[in-house]
């Protein structure tokens, strides 16, 4: 089956340490669900606590590393971060205007959008003059939206012959110093990354904050030609904002792809963002990068993987060991069993299964997919013949149907019923499943073991027949359904969801545990 994401070219440098650069961005695209492809500016030896050295790479092999990108998987957005020299950003807008030109499907290298990476946190300029300018003369005219901060912005328009531009002091300031960036260098929208010119609230106003104690807001101002969108955020008061930029620029880049209109898809990233450095991680001995995952819900199994995962769980394996291999199992299986514990086992099962049809019937009332219906009703329908059988064989130690119904609950057998019950009264149809899954994959996981364990030494073994039940093709046939129904409902939910259903599955365990112990139903004689 053909699956079809949005596409995003990442032309930047690479950070060794992973924070910033084209790690960042392919984390935070990551993180959008969009896919990523690279292309390598420069190499970077450097850290959270600076850049020790940078290998450009050679503007051949960045025009080859352009051409296998566009020329086969394509894109939808092209986002531009740290260009290294003249040289480099001359060979990225003469490849990007040449597939541009092409007009060729699925290589949309017309929708760009360019962080300009120019001065480093400590003020250091990064990107030399020629090349600056040659940024402006070539790209920035062509993207769809420009990234700088102040001092980029600022660099960017003296760079640009505009010789009288300031840091702004204010609001207004910042404002126009947006306007400006749009008016003298062409591009079709700026977003002006208020980060360096923190505000407070004064008297209803935002005034700039005069120390660290006074930084509450953060305003980045985009400019589109007609509409000023000033975006608020709080002051994050970290500091863990390594590749702040590189992810901002590539969570833009993302929503667009992702068909957001411009506003929306910057507002979505500035959250994104601002979240990424609210739960950033706190591991470096300099600024440390953002938490690009905060987002992201990771399961910690494959698809239809969930149950496989589910029993090899330190929490599951001590009752999962305890139930499927329980003493009052293994007797059956070397006929050691007493005839008195097995026949009031017998009864109570019986008594079980009756609750255990209600619970599935409720499962198929809770579902509102056909198929899950069809496969609770199926199991309903295996519960019906298992029990016919099971009378059939009550027969065989001298116990009618009326002997059975004549007999009260045992406690063990209520409270696990019961348990079952308020589950899917009180959840939904899959937390419902995962009280009885237990009672489901440990019969016929117990009865495997007995199977291959006595197949060859069962002779005269009175309970050999409960065995072959549940090794029978029908029964595994619902192993299989019920396996399945599970499957494909719990890779739908959250990883908390699903601490909460295998806490259900662990308490189902322990009761059915206290089902075969020995003691748990009064003898029979």
């Amino acid at each position: 089956m053909s699956t079809t994401i949005p596409r995003v070219l990442v032309i930047a440098g690479s950070d060794s340490s992973g924070g910033a650069g084209v790690e960042a961005d392919q984390k935070a695209l990551y993180a959008h669900g969009v896919y990523a492809q690279t292309v390598i500016t420069a190499l970077t030896a450097q850290n959270t606590l600076g850049v020790s050295d940078v290998h450009i790479t050679p503007p051949s092999f960045l025009a080859k590393q352009i051409d296998a990108c566009l020329s086969d998987i394509g894109c939808d957005v092209v986002k531009i971060g740290m260009l290294a020299s003249a040289a480099t950003v001359e060979v990225v807008a003469d490849k990007l205007l040449e597939w541009k030109n092409k007009n060729e499907k699925g290589a949309k290298a017309d929708r760009i959008v360019l962080d300009p990476v120019m001065i480093s946190t400590s003020g250091a300029q990064l990107l030399p003059g020629d090349a600056v300018r040659g940024l402006l003369h070539h790209l920035v005219k062509d993207v769809e939206l420009v990234t700088p901060n102040v001092p980029e912005a600022v660099l960017m328009l003296k760079e640009g012959n505009q010789e009288d531009i300031r840091s702004p002091t204010d609001l207004d300031g910042l404002k126009q110093l947006a306007k400006d960036v749009y008016a003298n260098l062409g591009p079709r929208a700026v977003l002006l990354k208020g980060g360096h010119v923190p505000f407070k609230r004064q008297d209803g106003k935002l005034v700039k904050a005069g120390n660290e104690e006074e930084r509450e807001i953060v305003v980045d101002v985009l400019f589109d030609g007609t509409d000023l969108v000033l975006n608020e955020s709080a002051y994050a008061r970290s500091h863990n904002t390594h590749g702040t930029g590189c992810s901002l620029a590539s969570a833009v880049a993302a929503n667009l792809a992702l068909g957001y209109e411009l506003k929306k898809a910057v507002r979505r990233s500035i959250q994104y963002v601002g979240m990424g450095i609210k739960k950033s991680l706190d591991f470096s001995k300099g600024p440390g990068p953002i938490n690009h995952f905060h987002n992201v819900q990771i399961l910690p199994f494959v698809e239809g993987g969930f149950i496989e995962y589910l029993l090899d769980r330190e929490d599951v394996r001590s009752v999962w060991q305890k139930y499927t291999c329980h003493p009052f199992a293994t007797q059956m299986g070397d006929g050691s069993l007493p005839i008195g514990a097995f026949k009031e086992y017998l009864i109570q099962d019986y008594l079980y299964l009756t609750h255990f049809a209600r619970t599935n019937a409720l499962a198929a009332y809770k579902s509102t997919g056909m198929d899950a219906i069809t496969a609770a009703a199926q199991i309903v329908l295996h519960i019906d013949r298992e029990m016919a059988l099971h009378l059939d064989y009550c027969k065989e130690f001298g116990l009618s149907k009326g002997d059975i119904l004549a007999h009260k609950e045992s406690l063990a057998c209520t409270a696990y019923s019961r348990y079952v019950l308020d589950i899917g009264q009180s959840q939904d149809g899959l937390a419902l499943q995962m009280s009885l899954a237990p009672c489901l994959l440990g019969y016929g996981i117990a009865a495997k073991r007995l199977h291959t364990e006595y197949r060859d030494k069962h002779d005269g073994n009175r309970y050999w027949k409960w065995i072959e039940n549940y090794v029978a093709d029908d029964y595994q046939e619902a192993v299989r359904v019920g396996s399945d129904l599970i499957e494909r409902s719990v890779i739908k939910q959250s990883p908390s969801r699903i601490e909460e259903l295998i806490s259900i599955f662990i308490r189902a365990a322990e009761l059915e545990v206290r089902f075969w112990d020995f003691g748990a139903h009064a003898s029979v004689g």
